[in-house]
């Protein structure tokens, strides 16, 4: 069957009569995305305020926190659907602005495909991806620009309709040609003037003092090998913004499963198996059973294949867990996918993802844990097969206790196992008396990464709020494990270093407030003496860390008249974790207070 959707995306949306001319009246199934609303009573509802609290409470609720990606202002949402037998998913993204961050926008639509997942309707089944869908439709402000065009050239280009010559030098056309965004998406034919930078209320270009190149900012792609699209245009006649609203209307065929053949197929198969049960056994053959993971890197993952190839007897696979084992494998590791089922003379690839987060780090550091495990293929009515898998960790500081790294002189890559063993095992000491060597008041790694933001961040923008690049993160971490401090240099971005310092923190085994401190650390939260003693009783080095961390952060609140931060924002983004902590989600005892600044502990001291 085919199905007509009709997408509409604009920077600010106004309802009545307004929203009744932004979309065609042939269009079947509308959906409207949105970013930075005006959420005025006067914008939306008029005078009818009570509207306003439900229109509120609806949006709000909706998105699910598994269904969402956004970081400040900026990030995206998502709404996945199954129509007969066909999935289908809506994204509606807002990208980073300027002209030169086109490699942040690719950067964030990768977070967005990589971070955004849903959980399907059916129990034991794998997280499913946005690009996992038969349908994807992703529409919303992509803030892409003209490459390095002049004003006027551009102006005159639009005032002959020469867009197609306009569009080659277009961001998101050059960056998608290269493979480096958006890979497997299209777009329709732009055939309408850019829909960016006007003055609010008109069809006059931008005359502020920025004065902003025209662009094509909204957009809408799709995937999926049934999509035609039958419309694609802006829509001037909207004026409330300084954004023009783009719509496309698209043909989707879907999957419709006929009952009838469906069953009649169905009792076949069944009768099938039923002779074949009594006839054979289930036998598959593995393409590899011995897997070696090669220097393994915190937070890095590693993925080695196999194929299982089936005989003539259709069987169902599994991997089991072994005798007074919870789980099938170690935590380091998961099999996509853990179980499955194989048709006759058919084959499946399966990966074999190893990556080492803050819940394994720490031993694997010590020696207590090792890349080691022994997988059980299980074939129901058959035999099990078993799998070998081996690699080796490279230490990394990552994951270490506080404790450890002061007593650490030198790199931990350049330390024997057996002193990474000894120092990480050592039991917490609030007295450094005890030792015969003095240890470093805090960390080395710690210290790197503050004076690093020390010497060039204070005055960054968007700092702790901005997400770091991947592969600048690798060679930071690479850069504390080894002490290459030239290896850094211009390389990283302070948001990266920003977020190193967060991942850093977060993947303590033991918080800076430690957790016998929990509690206390609560109660004494609005009082100074009281907040005193609490970190007081911390391990030296704790106490350390935690002064040093505190001076760091009031020296980033005295540029704040720069970098826009404040105690609200530093207390929504910097926290001590505990136990229950995920990524990115620190919860009390705080380094820094929320939203209530009275109630924080460390409010007594900022």
């Amino acid at each position: 069957g085919r199905s007509r959707v009709s997408l509409f995306s604009t920077e600010e949306v106004m309802w009545g009569g307004h929203m009744c001319r932004g979309f065609s009246p042939t269009a079947a199934s509308p959906g409207c995305s949105f970013q930075e609303l005006d959420l005025s009573k006067e914008a939306f509802f008029f005078n009818d305020t009570p509207k306003e609290e439900e229109w509120f409470k609806a949006v709000t609720e909706s998105l699910h926190p598994g269904a969402k990606y956004a970081k400040g202002n900026k990030g995206g949402v998502a709404i996945r659907f199954q129509f007969h037998n066909s999935t289908v998913c809506v994204v509606n993204a807002h990208l980073a602005a300027h002209p030169e961050e086109y490699e942040r926008r690719n950067q964030e639509v990768r977070d967005i495909c990589a971070r955004m997942q849903f959980h399907p309707l059916e129990p034991g089944c794998p997280l499913l991806a946005i690009k996992e869908h038969d349908v994807v439709l992703w529409l919303g402000d992509l803030n892409y620009r003209l490459e390095e065009q002049d004003m006027e050239r551009v102006k005159k280009l639009i005032q002959t309709q020469d867009f197609q010559a306009l569009h080659q030098h277009d961001q998101l056309k050059i960056q998608r040609e290269a493979k480096l965004v958006f890979e497997g998406f299209q777009e329709g034919e732009i055939s309408f003037q850019p829909t960016y930078k006007y003055n609010p209320g008109s069809d006059d270009w931008d005359d502020s003092a920025e004065c902003r190149v025209p662009a094509w900012c909204d957009r809408i792609l799709w995937s999926g090998k049934t999509v035609s699209l039958l419309s694609y245009q802006s829509h001037m006649a909207l004026k409330n913004s300084d954004h023009k609203p783009v719509s496309a209307i698209f043909d989707v065929g879907v999957k419709v499963v006929d009952k009838k053949s469906y069953c009649k197929a169905f009792e076949g198969i069944v009768r099938s198996l039923d002779k074949m049960e009594n006839a054979s056994i289930p036998s598959v053959t593995l393409s590899k059973r011995e897997f070696l993971f090669k220097d393994v890197k915190y937070l890095q993952l590693q993925v080695e294949s196999f194929t299982i190839s089936n005989g003539p007897v259709p069987c169902q696979f599994e991997f089991i867990s072994k005798p007074n084992e919870d789980a099938y494998c170690k935590p380091w590791l998961i099999a996509k996918p853990s179980k499955g089922f194989l048709m006759p003379d058919s084959e499946v690839v399966i990966a074999l993802e190893l990556c080492v987060n803050k819940s394994t780090a720490t031993a694997l550091n010590s020696g207590e844990e090792k890349l080691e495990d022994i997988l059980v293929l299980h074939l129901d009515r058959g035999k099990d097969y078993f799998l070998s898998v081996s690699g080796n960790y490279l230490p990394s500081c990552f994951g270490c206790p506080i404790q450890t790294l002061c007593y650490m002189k030198e790199p931990i890559r350049e330390m024997l196992p057996e002193a990474i063993r000894e120092l990480t095992l050592m039991p917490l000491l609030t007295d450094d008396a005890f030792w015969e060597e003095k240890p470093l008041d805090v960390p080395k790694e710690l210290w790197m990464m503050v004076d690093l933001l020390c010497r060039s961040a204070c005055h960054q923008e968007g700092l702790f709020q901005q997400p770091g690049l991947r592969p600048e993160f690798e060679q930071i971490r690479d850069w504390l494990d080894t002490g290459t401090l030239d290896v850094l240099g211009p390389v990283a971005s302070n948001h990266s270093v920003a977020e190193a310092l967060l991942l850093f923190l977060e993947s303590l085994p033991e918080p800076v407030v430690c957790y016998k401190s929990y509690r206390s650390s609560l109660e004494c939260a609005n009082s100074y003496e009281m907040s005193s003693q609490v970190i007081s009783m911390l391990p030296k080095c704790h106490q350390n860390v935690f002064h040093y961390l505190v001076a760091f952060l009031r020296e980033l609140l005295k540029h704040t008249g720069k970098n826009h931060l404040d105690v609200n924002v530093l207390g929504k983004e910097i926290r001590m974790r505990d136990k229950a902590t995920c990524f990115r989600t620190w919860s009390s005892p705080v380094l820094l207070g929320g939203r209530d600044r009275k109630n924080s502990v460390l409010y007594q001291y900022a």
